[in-house]
């Protein structure tokens, strides 16, 4: 499908005085490096994405701006300029009771020369969409890591980044097949510099759309297997090569003559043996790149067409939030809920905890006690083994010892006060961090922030929060374990109060997965408030917002 006729020839003929040749100075700067963030992209310059709104700096400077196949700083949230809000390093996470996904990801894929307007154009169709979730991946990133015979030559202008050896498709294949998914990747940042990987990867997730660019984006029938959708940008030869000086010269910090030779050399001769024929493999052509405002319109009603035929809804997410409150409970609580035994001490803590005449510090006090009791009770739902040690007076024994490495994953911010009890029980014990909060418009649930560490599946993690009252945060985090390919038998939900329903949503979904807690509460507002509840925690315990409502808030 071919949305415009191409362009005339990228040379214009000799004596032809109707025809213009481009010349750097008349050319707008290059479209933004297809490593650069989105993030980047749409806010740079107060918001401006056209191409001309830098100018390439003298030809005699020499500082690289840019290093990075993708920003390490990347932000989650980006908002375009138009105001809207889209999340690019994360999918949907919603599920339906089983704990299963409502959606599949589209997956477009976008080829072109180099500098031909690749992310101009992923940034336009992110932007038009409207869909709050997307990721985009550069190809970028999938450079090898070269040798130091081949650094030399890339130090020299020598060494070819535009054909396919030069690029890891098999890691890129995975990690395309993994955020068609849903399950997180780390993807790799490329350091131009060193010619090698970054320590620090960044973390992805599939999306409702996910974008994928690159020079050779088809070359792979693996990876072109992948996509629903394929883009080809055609940009005139002459535009491509002005904007490429334009980018290594402003970014980069390359002399002219070093570009040319090894655009004559490599760039060229890659597109025409290499690129070119990608084409064929398209199913719609984009001539002049971002410029072409008719194709991309193109593009994006029939991705929405597309996503529409699989039961794609925007409201979707908030009836099924709220089909998540089961009204057939059944009689019996789930196996997997352990509740702490209501002895006199307990009781007394959670009354302290839930009456609103209780001071600051009162509160703080009594439920440290109360969070210690509870993580104490985590600790015996933890593997544990036989050892034989050595008495004091010499005489030998069996004991036990934990058998387990101990993770704490509080959610932000009220999950963050047990950080205290799981140290002072745990002493090796290792905290992430993950911050779950509720779209104002939606109210669906939506992740922020995550940090896990490394080799997260050898841990038995316990996912902390206050109160778990529909139970669909606690739900997308279990979910977001589950997609670093954490066990399910080795996740935990350790909260001072749960609500039946959210219970019973959690136990239906993964049973496998234990919750425990110190108190439940039966009933619930038609506003998802827990009945009686023990007010807004993370503000009690903070002391921030005291001059507020103290009813239960709204649970993500």
């Amino acid at each position: 499908m071919v949305a415009e006729k191409r362009d005339g020839p990228a040379t214009v003929p000799k004596g032809d005085s109707n025809r213009k040749s481009v010349k750097i100075e008349d050319c707008p700067t290059y479209s933004h490096s297809s490593g650069s963030s989105v993030n980047e992209m749409i806010n740079q310059n107060g918001g401006d994405s056209s191409e001309d709104s830098v100018s390439p700096r003298a030809a005699g400077c020499r500082t690289r701006r840019r290093t990075m196949s993708g920003g390490r700083a990347e932000h989650h949230l980006l908002t375009t300029k138009t105001g809207k809000k889209i999340y690019t390093k994360g999918r949907p996470p919603w599920y339906d009771k089983k704990g299963k996904s409502l959606k599949h990801p589209f997956v477009i894929g976008v080829c072109g020369g180099s500098a031909s307007g690749k992310t101009t154009v992923a940034e336009k169709i992110v932007e038009r969409l409207g869909i709050p979730w997307v990721t985009i991946l550069s190809m970028d990133s999938f450079y090898k890591v070269l040798t130091p015979e081949e650094i030399k030559e890339a130090h020299e202008s020598k060494y070819n980044f535009d054909e396919p050896k030069a690029f890891d498709f098999d890691l890129l294949y995975e990690i395309l097949k993994r955020l068609r998914e849903g399950k997180s990747v780390d993807v790799p940042v490329y350091d131009f510099n060193t010619h090698s990987r970054d320590p620090n990867s960044k973390m992805m997730y599939g999306a409702d759309v996910l974008i994928f660019e690159g020079i050779l984006a088809f070359h792979d029938e693996r990876i072109k297997n992948l996509m629903d959708m394929k883009v080809f940008v055609d940009t005139d030869g002459d535009l491509r090569l002005a904007r490429r000086i334009v980018r290594d010269v402003t970014d980069r910090g390359r002399d002219i003559d070093g570009i040319m030779e090894q655009y004559f050399t490599f760039v060229k001769p890659a597109f025409d043996k290499y690129i070119a024929p990608c084409m064929d493999s398209a199913d719609l052509i984009v001539p002049r790149g971002g410029e072409n405002d008719v194709a991309i319109d193109m593009i994006v009603q029939n991705v929405m067409a597309q996503l529409v035929e699989r039961g794609y809804d925007r409201n979707q997410n908030n009836r099924d939030r709220h089909d998540l409150v089961r009204d057939d409970l059944p009689d019996c609580l789930p196996e997997n809920l352990f509740i702490l035994n209501e002895t006199p001490q307990v009781k007394g803590l959670v009354t302290f905890v839930r009456d609103r005449d209780t001071s600051r510090d009162n509160h703080i006090f009594y439920s440290d006690r109360l969070m210690r009791i509870l993580i104490e009770e985590c600790m015996n739902h933890m593997p544990y083994k036989d050892v034989e040690i050595e008495m004091a007076g010499g005489r030998k024994t069996i004991g036990k010892r934990k058998d387990a490495l101990i993770c704490g994953l509080p959610i932000m911010r009220a999950g963050e006060c047990m950080e205290t009890a799981l140290r002072s029980i745990v002493k090796d014990c290792v905290i992430g961090k993950i911050l779950i909060q509720t779209n104002e418009t939606t109210f669906d649930p939506e992740l922020h922030y995550i940090r896990l560490p490394p080799h997260i599946t050898r841990y038995k993690v316990i996912i902390m929060d206050a109160t778990v009252t529909t139970g669909s945060a606690a739900m997308m985090a279990i979910r977001v374990l589950l997609d670093h390919d954490v066990k399910e038998e080795d996740i935990f939900v350790a909260s001072l109060l749960m609500g039946q329903q959210g219970a019973h949503a959690l136990a239906y979904a993964f049973p496998k997965v234990k919750l425990i807690t110190t108190a439940m509460d039966h009933q619930m507002t038609e506003n998802c408030y827990l009945i009686p509840g023990m007010g807004n925690f993370g503000d009690r315990y903070y002391g921030t917002g005291l001059d507020q409502d103290l009813d239960e808030p709204f649970d993500v």
